[in-house]
Order: structure tokens, then sequence, then C-alpha cells
């Protein structure tokens, strides 16, 4: 017994002596560097894993540590992938820690929910909000143009207005505008949010991503997450930005002496009579007096409080932009109260309120073209009596300065505007989390307006005749009132579950139900004076003002429409290398019969990390994250015009006369199909994403192949009959995207990024009533929508040429009247003669391709950003030119007009010969451009100086948006304008896009 009990000691001792030997202290030391510059890394933690022993780096990176020999040392720090190391009795160990993909691990809006970036199998993009805060835009959406692949933004200039939006091209023929999902209420736009008021905007592209919106999210989704107050903070801050516009291009028209010669020379080719000029003596250039520097501000003041059971944030906007357009002018006010309690630690309600006030005084539509259009010649004015146009163009055009000033102040448009949701959320069971919000957004437009009598005109003697002057005594005033209401119901309720398991599984899982309501109606009057005229005073401007027995026309419009639908899906990542997202929606429209309006929609996505493989980190040095995905999705588009269009509308189209009274006959709008149905949209997306060289390179890729099938479509009957409303027709869009970006440090104090995105997209009508030859004409027939092109591209006759003479004009095929000077156009058909059936394709008015670039820099406290965008590929049609019944200005390619043999084989000759004026590439012109977007330079003042001011951060910056631009086109901007799918890309006096130079200043407390 005591020989066994001398073994276990002597045994226990040996354990014990080894033990102490393995736990023995020994100094370790090192430097802790940045991977892709080398430069060291103070703060970073150093912990023994398994304990709580640590230490940091100083400011050289040096740590010192005590630890065993067999011990493992965890390395962390904000920024950076974790990294552990095994002692291995080493007392030296200098590591180099590698940046992470921040964005991977950023959260992103999707449907219903959120999801990280690395979990995606999707196309979806972020924007984060300060870029869109320090844009002096009123409207945070015309700020995204350049920066997302796949988008496509259309500005205007014109004070107020709301840009065109399109995602990944053309969908239908019917409404192409994305859905904008603000804090989970559907909305058709967000021009109440100011800019400043934006947290993030994530794009969801791709069909995969969208499909949960079931019958709303055809055409994308743009989700927009607005401020929250930020957690055991309390902050002050204002965001202010003031700017002036600047017209840097006008059209190039000639000048008084230009437009006498070529005025003349029409006269002469046409054997008509000269004019006399003798008394037309000014040279008036109207763009410039219509035209003007103009003032933008916008302004936000931001409180922030959170405690430890509540948060709230209250913020406060204005925003006022003159148009570059005289009196044009826009202004809005906003206020909005974002509000969060957290009851118990599971259970927590909130509300979003949102108040919009907007005023605008807006500019003539008119005023654009008669500035270009009105004769140079023609002085101004004399006092409050404005010259008239010569007799030549009296009736066409009329003096811009005085439509300017008469119309100034003559309406009073004003709107209202309250959005507003309330939450409240239940965590249970530890991985449940239930959730209800309902939505409300109601608005109040009210608009007046007031015609009022005309000014006196002086019309100019001509052919020896006296000046006179003229006063219509037959005038009367007018006044107009309208007010549109619109009402918009909604509410969501989820259950999410969500569970990491072990061995690496990780599942979360939501279902749903929704419903939305919209309800619109429109009240309009107008009176006609007759004998007493109403004084031009705003108080007056009302309909029961005038006379009782004025001449009156009344309007009057409603629709209303509910959308109803239930929601899953199902998001599972194995061990962050194998990532499934699937989703199914049962959705119902009231637009279409009861029959009709139910579908099933749903979406799979399948993601594979490469880069977490063994094989792969064994094999491949220098990418840290590869992923490879690959969705489809099915949803509807009830996304159209009208509503119950299952049934049959009613139209007066004549009128006929029973003694003194006038009756309207009412027949069928349309013959309805009874099996009409929402359209179908589906596609496919391959994406890859790629991070390397310690993080510095990103880049995506997306190849894309969207379908729409059942096209709702007006197709023609013959005999007179109303058009029948019906499902015709497929559309494709195929496309490729990518976006790549830099960053990297050169030195300890400079940093730099570069990006850039490129997108194409090609659309093709596979098929559009094909039995029937069917086409859908828009702009009077220069667009065209039929089968085998583009929706809406233009067809016309190609130009070869200009005929120099009657014997030209008999060696190659012409028209039956064409005479020398007059263009010559391509025999398409190659009958020997010029017909219409020689016209052809010219061209598509939307860019297939788009692009942008982004370069920033920041040393110390400033930074420096630049970035431009551009489109390629497109036609512009420039309408302005193309009047046939009056003489209007020339622009200046006019003074290159053919004039004998050899002047000129591109302009014709100048004469009003119908010829010319048919449409034709002579009309069109390359939409391609470049613009240098935003030029920025910013300082950021040292926190030690502002501390001592209680004042935490303060930020100044001057800025140059639209800076310049480079372009072939000759209108005011190469931004074609595409609001109609049908009818798009006409230059008809598009309003400018100016230049804008801007002063900000952004102080938080």
């Amino acid at each position: 017994m005591k020989s066994f009990t001398t073994l276990i000691a002597a045994h226990l001792l040996c354990f014990l002596l080894a033990s102490t030997s393995e736990a023995q202290q020994q100094p370790i030391s090192g430097i802790v560097t940045d991977a892709a510059d080398k430069t060291p890394l103070p703060g970073v933690g150093v912990l023994i894993r398994g304990t709580q022993t640590g230490a940091t780096t100083d400011a050289s990176g040096r740590f010192s540590i005590n630890a065993p020999g067999n011990a493992t040392l965890v390395f962390s720090y904000i920024g950076y992938t974790t990294q552990e190391v095994a002692v291995n009795n080493r007392q030296t160990i200098n590591i180099t820690l590698a940046q992470t993909a921040q964005d991977l691990e950023a959260v992103v809006v999707v449907g219903y929910g959120t999801q990280r970036r690395r979990d995606l199998t999707g196309s979806i993009s972020s924007v984060n909000g300060e870029e869109l805060a320090q844009m002096p835009a009123t409207n945070p959406i015309s700020s995204l143009q350049g920066k997302v692949p796949g988008l496509t933004v259309t500005n205007t200039g014109a004070a107020g207005q709301s840009p065109v939006v399109r995602i990944r091209g053309v969908n239908s023929t019917n409404s192409a505008n994305p859905i904008y999902v603000v804090d989970g209420i559907i909305q058709d736009n967000i021009d109440y949010l100011n800019p400043g008021d934006i947290e993030t905007i994530d794009l969801l592209r791709d069909p995969s991503s969208i499909a949960i919106y079931g019958l709303r999210g055809a055409n994308g989704v743009i989700a927009v997450t607005t401020k929250r107050a930020a957690r055991g903070k309390t902050s002050v801050t204002l965001q202010s930005i003031t700017g002036v516009q600047h017209v840097n291009k006008t059209i190039d028209v000639v000048d008084a002496a230009g437009f006498q010669r070529l005025y003349s020379a029409q006269l002469a080719n046409s054997n008509a009579q000269p004019f006399d000029f003798s008394n037309y003596t000014a040279n008036t250039d109207w763009q410039r007096l219509i035209l003007r520097d103009a003032v933008t501000t916008n302004n936000t003041l931001t409180i922030s409080n959170s405690g430890e059971k509540n948060s709230t944030l209250v913020s406060l906007g204005y925003s006022n932009q003159a148009g570059v357009v005289r009196y044009d002018n826009y202004q809005k006010f906003i206020a909005r109260l974002n509000e969060e309690i957290n009851i118990t630690d599971k259970i927590k309600v909130g509300a979003n309120v949102t108040g919009f006030h907007w005023r605008s005084n807006p500019a003539n539509n008119d005023l654009l073209n008669n500035a270009l259009w009105a004769a140079p010649i023609v002085p101004v004015s004399e006092g409050n009596q404005y010259y008239s146009m010569p007799s030549f163009q009296r009736v066409q055009v009329g003096n811009p300065v005085a439509s300017l000033n008469l119309n100034n102040r003559t309406a009073v448009n004003r709107g209202y505007r309250f959005t507003g949701s309330l939450f409240a959320e239940v965590k249970f069971m530890e991985n449940f989390t239930l959730r209800s919000t309902v939505y409300t957004d109601l608005g109040f437009n009210n608009n007046r307006g007031y015609t009022p009598l005309p000014f006196t005109v002086i019309n100019i003697g001509e052919n020896g005749g006296q000046t006179t002057t003229f006063t219509d005594q037959t005038a009367r005033t007018s006044v107009r009132q309208a007010a549109d209401e619109f009402r918009r119901y909604q509410q969501d309720h989820t259950l999410t579950y969500d569970k990491s398991l072990e061995g690496g599984h990780r599942i979360t899982a939501v279902a749903g139900f929704t419903t939305l309501h919209n309800s619109q109606t429109l009240l309009g009057g107008s009176r006609t004076d007759s004998t007493l005229n109403t004084p031009n005073g705003a108080s007056y401007w009302y309909l029961g003002i005038v006379n009782e027995n004025n001449v009156i026309n009344n309007s009057g419009s409603g629709a209303e429409e509910s959308n109803v639908g239930g929601f899953a899906r199902l998001s599972y990542a194995f061990k962050d290398k194998y990532l499934l997202n699937a989703t199914v929606r049962r959705d119902g429209s009231s637009k279409f019969a009861p029959e009709n309006r139910w579908g099933t929609f749903g979406s799979v996505g399948l993601g594979w990390v490469i880069s977490e493989e063994e094989f792969f980190k064994k094999a491949i040095k220098g990418i840290n994250f590869l992923k490879l995905r690959t969705a489809w999705g099915r949803l509807g588009n009830s996304n159209i015009t009208g509503n119950n269009l299952y049934q049959s509308g009613l139209t007066i189209s004549s009128t006929a006369v029973f003694g003194e009274n006038v009756y309207g006959a009412v027949q069928p709008a349309y013959t309805p199909d009874p099996n009409l149905h929402f359209e179908i949209v589906q596609g496919a997306d391959i994406g890859l994403d790629v991070r390397a060289l310690d993080n510095r390179l990103s880049v995506e890729l997306n190849v894309y192949n969207k379908t729409t099938n059942g096209i709702l479509t007006s197709f023609p009957l013959p005999g007179g009959l109303p058009p029948f409303f019906t499902n015709l027709g497929k559309i494709t869009n195929k496309g490729i995207e990518a976006n790549v970006g830099w960053n990297a440090k050169l030195g300890e104090e400079l940093s730099y990024s570069l990006s850039g995105n490129f997108s194409y997209n090609k659309n093709l009508v596979n098929s559009i009533g094909n039995t029937a030859n069917f086409q859908i004409l828009g702009n009077g027939g220069v667009n065209v929508t039929e089968s085998g092109q583009s929706i809406g591209y233009f067809y016309g006759y190609r130009q070869a040429g200009i005929y120099q003479s009657l014997e030209d004009i008999a060696s190659r095929p012409s028209m039956n009247n064409s005479l020398p000077g007059d263009i010559a156009y391509e025999d398409i058909n190659g009958d020997g003669t010029i017909t219409t059936a020689d016209r052809t394709y010219l061209g598509t008015p939307f860019p297939p391709y788009s692009y942008g670039m982004s370069l920033s820099l920041n040393y110390k406290g400033f930074d420096f950003l630049v970035d431009g965008q551009g489109v390629a590929g497109n036609k512009i049609f420039t309408q302005r030119r193309t009047a046939t019944f009056a003489v209007l200005n020339y622009e200046a390619n006019r003074l290159n007009a053919w004039s004998g043999p050899g002047t000129s084989n591109v302009e014709p000759i100048l004469s009003s010969r119908a010829n010319n004026y048919q449409f034709s590439s002579y009309f069109l012109e390359s939409g391609n451009y470049f613009r240098l977007r935003t030029i920025q330079l910013g300082y950021n003042f040292k926190s030690e100086a502002l501390s001592k001011l209680n004042i935490q951060k303060v930020r100044v910056y001057l800025s140059g948006q639209n800076v310049w631009t480079w372009t072939k086109a000759t209108g005011y901007s190469p931004e074609a304008q595409l609001g109609d799918i049908t009818a798009s890309g006409a230059d008809n006096g598009v309003y400018p896009i100016p230049a804008i130079y801007s002063f900000g200043l952004n102080v938080t407390f």
C-alpha cells in the first residue's frame, strides 16, 4: 500500500511540475502594423484567449504582455479582421492586420426586413445619406445620378420638379416608375423628404430581391431609411447649403444680322417679295432676358436624444429653389418626429411622423420655346407696352418678356402632406419577433389661378405702314380653382424567427400580411368673365367671386385601389459559405376582375462564398472575399394607369344640338377584356462579388435577363369600334452591370478612394400584336413600338445627303417633288423611289449605356471629391426645329444651309418645302454626354479646438455641381425627356439644367 501511495505521489508531482512549466509566464512583445501600408496601428487589443488578461498597442503599434508559452493571442481592432496567433514559446511576435470589408457586414434593407450584405443573393446597391445631404438638390433622388449601375436618373432644372427614374430599362408600355419604400411605407415619390433626413438608400434591382413586393415592385424598389437617434447620445446638428445656379450653355441661335440674312434667303428661294427690315433695328437676345442666375438653399436642423428607455429625433427642414427661368420658384417646409420607447427589453413601440408643405410659382412652359423662336429683330417694350412679333410669326409666337411679366404671380399653388406610422414590436421565446405597423399618407393640394388682361401691343409698321398700338377690347379675365386630395393607408404585420444553430447554421424566417389602399379625388373649375373683369389680386381668385352667369367649366375625377398580400421569406446560411434566400407571396389587386386579381409570386437565390473554403484559403492569396450568386424571381405588375379596367369606361366623343341645347354623346371608352390580368415579370441574375488586396479592391458584376409577359395594351379595332384593352405581347431587358472600387492610404494621413460603375441594357419588344401588324405610335408617329425593336424607337427616313442638282435627283431615288437643296433620303426597300415604305429604325431615346466615376481624397482635416457621369447610345429628337407653318428664328446650324451645288451636304435649302420637314435622321442628334457632376472641397475643424466650445464637429465645404458637360447635343441639356414611355426623347425646349456653385456648413453640438 505504501509503495502504491508513493507511486501516485510521484506521478502527481510530475504532473504538477509539467503544468507549472507550461503555465509559466514569459514576456512577449512585438509590433502590429496595417497589412496594406505597413503603418503601425495604435490601440489594437491583445488578449490571451480564454482569459481576461490583455494589453493594447501604443502610438508606435508596440505591445508587451506576459503569457504562457502555449497560449494563443487574439489581436482585434475596429475596422480590421481579428487574428489569432499561437505563441509557441516565442518572445517576439510581429503581425499585420488586414482591413475588413466593412460594407459586407453592413445591414441593408430587403423587403420587410434587413440582411447582412455578405448574405445577399440578389442585386442591391446602397448609398449613404451623407452623400446626398451635401448636394444642393431639393429632391434626394436627383443626387443618385451616376452613383448606381442599372439606375437611370433624368433630371430637370425646373424648380421643385421630380426626376424621371428607370431601373434596368423599361419593362412595360404603361409605367416604368419604381416604387419607394420609406421606413416601410410604399410611396410613388419622395418629394416630401429632406435629403438631410436620410440615413441610407438601398436600391433593389433584380426580380429575386423585389418579388416579395408582389404586384407593386416590378419596376424596382428604392428603399429609404430615415435617421434615428443614436443610442446614448444627445446632439444638435445643423446642415446648411446655399448655392447659385447658372446656365452654362444656351441654345445657339442667330442674331439680328443672321436672321435678316437667312430670312431674306428663304424668301428668295420661295420667289416671295423681300421683307422690309427698315423699322426692325433691334438685336434682342430673348434667352438672356428670360434666364437668370438663381439662388437655391437647403437647411436642416436635427435634434437627437437617446436614453435608457427611449430615443427621440426631431428634424426641421426648409428649402427654397429659385429656377433659372425668371420668377420660377419652389419652397418646401418639412418637420419630422421619430420616437421609440423600450417598454421592456422585449417590448418596443414607436412612431414616425412627417409634415410637409410646399409652395410654387412655376414658369410658363411656353417661355423657353418662345425665347428660341422669337425674331431677334424685335425690341422688347416701351413702358408697359410690348412689341409684337413681325407679321410672319405674330400668330404663332408671342413676345417672351411680355408673357413672362403678364403671367408672373398669377397662380397660387400650395400643397400639404402628412405621413405617419405607429409600430409595436414584441420579442418572445428568445428567437421570435412580432411587429405590427400601421401607416398613413395624406395629401392636399390647392391651386388657384388668374388670366389677366393682356398688355397693350405695339405693331411695328411694315412695307411702308405706320407703327400702331393695339389693345384687345374683347379680352376678358378668368379664374380657375382646383383641389386635389389623395389618401394612402397601409398595414404590415410580420413574424420573424432568427436563430444561430450549432455547426454553423443560421436561419432567418419571416412571414407576414399586408394591405394597401389608395384613393384620390380631384375637383376643378374655371370661369371666364363676361362683363366685369376680376381684379388682379389673389383674394379674388375664387370661382364664387365672379358673376354666376359667366361661362363656367367644371371637372372632377377620382380613383380607388386596394392591394392585399401574404408573404414569407427564408434565409439560410451554413458556415457563412452556402447561402439560400427564398420568398413567396400571394397578392391581389382590385384593378382586375375578382377571378383574375390574385397571383402567386416568388423567388429563390443561391450564394457560394468561395473564399471561405479551405482549399481556396490555401491556394489563393490576395483575395479576401469571393462570392458567386445566382437568383430567379417572378412577380406581377399592376402599376398601370386606370382602375377597374375590366369594366367599360365611358367617354363623350361627339355632340348633338337639339333646339338651343347641346348634348354630348356617351359611348364606351374602350372594349374591356373580361380575362384582363396583371403583367408578369420574371428574370434571373448571375453575380460575382470580390474583395481583394487587403480589401482595398472591391468588384461587383451582374448579368441579368428580365422578361415581361402579357403587356397591358389598348388594341385598335376596325369599323370605328372602341379600342380593345387586353394583355398583349412580351418585352425583354438584358444587361450587364459592373461596379469597381479602390481604397488605400498613402502614408499616415493621406487616404484616397476611386470608384467606377458601368451598365448596359438591351431592350427588345419580342412580340406585340404580331397577327395584326400592330404598332403603338407616339408623338405623332415619330416614336414606334412594335415587335422586333426597342420600345418607342425613332422611326423615319434616313438622310443620305442633299440633292445638289436636277441631274443628281435623276441619278438616285427621290420623292416625286424633290428639288435641288432638298434632303436626300435612303431607299431602304430598293424600289428606286422614296416613299413612306422607306422609313426605318433610326435609334432609341433610352440610353443603353450609362456610367459614373468618383475620386475622393482625405488629408488631415481636408477632403476632396470629384465625380462624373454619362450615358451613350441614344438619340435626341430636336423637335424645337420642326415647325413648318411659321417663320421662327433660326438656330446656328442653318447658317450652313445649302445655297448652290457643293455648298452643303447636310443642311437643306432655306425654304418651307414639306419634303425637308419629314421626320428623318436630320432631326436627330447624339444623346451621348459626360458630365462633371460634382467638385467639392471640404475641411473638418479639429476636435481639440472645438471641444472648448462644446462643439463636436464642424465641416465647411465649397461645391460645384453640373460644372461642365461634354456633348454634341445642341439643346440646353442632353438629358432628353423619358417620362412618356412610348413618346420619349424629344427636346422641345427642355428646361436648362444649371451649374450650381454652393457653400455648405455642417455643425454638430
